[in-house]
Parts: C-alpha cells; sequence; structure tokens
C-alpha cells in the first residue's frame, strides 16, 4: 500500500518505514554489486526468470 493510500496516520507511517527500509536494501544490495539494479519492466523480466533461464513470457509460448 502507498504512504498517501493509508487510512490511519499509523498505517502511513508504517508505509512510509516501509519504503525507506526497501531503498536502503537496494541501496546496499547496489554497492555489493558494484552495479545499480534494473528498473521497471527489465527488472520484472530478470526476477520472472527461472533456473532454467527462461523468461515468463517465454514459457507461456510454449
Amino acid at each position: 500500500m502507498g504512504v498517501e493510500q493509508a487510512p490511519t496516520a499509523k498505517g502511513k507511517k508504517a508505509a512510509q518505514g516501509l519504503r525507506q527500509s526497501a531503498a536502503k536494501n537496494e541501496r546496499e544490495t547496489e554497492a555489493d554489486m558494484g552495479k545499480p539494479l534494473k528498473k521497471g519492466a527489465a527488472r520484472f523480466d530478470e526476477r520472472a526468470r527461472s533456473s532454467d533461464g527462461k523468461s515468463a513470457g517465454a514459457k507461456q509460448k510454449d
């Protein structure tokens, strides 16, 4: 849930904390890898690949 969509002040605070934690984790991962993580559709495709190297779209065509 987005920060602005949270119905209560407590929910907004929790959502903001989650967003900050995720951003920190992403920065740490990028620093460890030495390159920025892919964003958007490229990231979805990268994460969707399984151990056999096929993307989700390729599997649906099979």
